[in-house]
């Protein structure tokens, strides 16, 4: 028979995981965050499901991805987003929960104080938008930025309306709008300094996301 203590130590041990994890997320940035809640909330449910060691630790892995999978599509993806974006500025990530991020500066996205698409955008959403009709698990979103130049009665809604153009093009090239979140969030994400020209074309920019949930 299995002694009760035996069957605790998974549980107590998810306990750990998730307050270690917890404990440290001060210094995290939201996706991180995110990630490590999901790990400590995966474990604990991995050990209340299976009572033992590997349960607690698949539960610990499904829970990190924050129910997104890095499938071969995703995977195919990527390259192929690397590549049509090769030499211009745009980043290519897979995000810490397996979501396929873009980041795409405001030289080849939006002029300042716009929101209607430059022509050097075109080909990066229309690859974006290419074999999404047949990834029906996939969601989109799209985040849009501003540098510190100017008000938030300004900026917001102009972020807004940046992700928007960037979702009607993708509608146009047969993407489902209803797949598509969109998001504004000004001047108050700066990835960097708003005190100089450089620093503020970097913070003018949309990122977009492309993530796929388990079947």
């Amino acid at each position: 028979m299995t002694h009760p203590l035996s069957r605790s130590r998974p549980v107590l041990a998810g306990l750990s995981v998730a307050l270690i994890l917890l404990s440290g997320c001060a210094n995290m940035t939201e996706t991180q965050r995110s990630a490590a809640i999901g790990a400590g909330v995966g474990t604990l449910a991995g050990a209340a499901i299976g009572q033992d060691r590997q349960s607690a630790v698949i539960g610990a892995g499904l829970g990190a991805l924050g129910g997104y999978i890095w499938s071969n599509q995703m995977a195919q993806k990527k390259p192929a987003m690397e590549q049509a974006t090769a030499g211009t500025g745009v980043d290519v990530t897979q995000t810490a929960d397996n979501q396929l991020k873009l980041s795409i500066p405001s030289d080849i996205s939006f002029d300042i104080n716009s929101a209607v698409i430059k022509p050097n955008l075109r080909p990066i959403l229309d690859q974006f938008a290419q074999g999404l009709a047949n990834q029906p698990n996939t969601e989109i979103r799209i985040i849009g930025h501003t540098d510190s130049t100017g008000s938030d009665a300004i900026n917001n809604p102009l972020s807004v309306n940046r992700a928007a153009s960037a979702r009607n093009y993708l509608v146009s090239r047969g993407v489902s709008g209803q797949r598509i979140q969109i998001d504004g969030r000004g001047s108050h994400e700066p990835i960097a300094d708003n005190y100089t020209e450089a620093g503020r074309a970097k913070n003018r920019r949309i990122e977009m996301f492309l993530a796929e949930r388990a079947r």
